[in-house]
């Protein structure tokens, strides 16, 4: 065959592309983190974490490809590109950038046209979303954090699923961000000015506890917290830049708006 057969990948969203493309058996080793689809766990190698991996771990499947995703994974593709192995390095901040992601993959292991299914199938439940929204005359704010200790807010793409799912992200200068440092809020009371009429949290291996927000000071205003309007979405369902935060992500925003639409009823 002419295409990679022991595929390294360093990144969850990699490992559900490629199982979702029918290539799995191509894929050599995982993140430990790795959710989508569950079966991958039991299947494959476990050869990293997301920003500590080991070059041995990696080089012991043998990869003919190493799949990494940004800055963060750019010291270990750096050594591994010492090492000789060939690399992929991803950088998708963006929900077309997802889709970029799939068809290069497709490529890589020449299953072009399930790639162009799943992206026609990712961009169907686009569409729905949308739809779904544009019946809303209202567009709620919504502040999304990613991180509590130091309060975060979201990555661009969470950001612009909350757009397509029909409200409005209440930090848009800080999403448009590239790196976690640059959308630290240092002034929790940030969020209180700017109102949010929803809050979603997305603590990635941490218990989300909607007590802890109201007991910041002062944010017992915000209207969010004062109308219980308060969600959780598990971090592998939307900040891996993927197709579950499209299949996932994408559809739980649009069910939080359309329970806050309901309320405003």
């Amino acid at each position: 065959m002419s295409h990679y057969q022991r595929i390294a990948c360093l990144s969850t969203e990699a490992v559900e592309t490629l199982y979702a493309l029918g290539a799995e058996a191509y894929v050599a080793g995982i993140s430990g983190f790795t959710v989508r689809p569950p079966r991958a766990r039991d299947e494959k190698t476990k050869i990293s974490g997301f920003s500590s991996s080991s070059l041995e771990r990696i080089l012991a499947v043998r990869p003919d490809l190493v799949i990494g995703f940004c800055d963060m994974q750019a010291d270990i593709c750096r050594d591994l590109v010492k090492a000789g192995v060939e690399v992929h390095q991803f950088n998708q901040r963006t929900v077309e950038g997802i889709l970029r992601m799939i068809a290069v993959l497709a490529a890589l292991v020449q299953r072009e046209e399930a790639g162009r299914a799943l992206i026609a199938s990712l961009r169907d439940d686009i569409a729905r979303a949308q739809q779904r929204a544009a019946a809303w005359t209202r567009k709620p704010v919504i502040y999304f954090e990613e991180w509590n200790d130091p309060l975060m807010s979201g990555i661009g793409w969470a950001a612009e699923l909350i757009e397509l799912a029909g409200g409005v992200d209440a930090f848009p200068e800080l999403s448009a961000q590239p790196g976690a440092k640059e959308r630290i809020l240092a002034d929790p009371l940030a969020v209180v000015r700017r109102a949010p009429d929803i809050i979603v949290a997305s603590w990635c291996g941490k218990k989300f506890q909607p007590a802890q927000l109201a007991a910041r000071p002062q944010w017992d205003t915000i209207p969010a917290v004062q109308n219980g309007m308060l969600f959780e979405i598990k971090s592998p369902d939307i900040l891996s830049p993927g197709p579950a935060a499209i299949t996932e992500g994408l559809r739980q925003i649009s069910d939080i708006v359309a329970l806050w639409q309901a309320a405003q009823a």
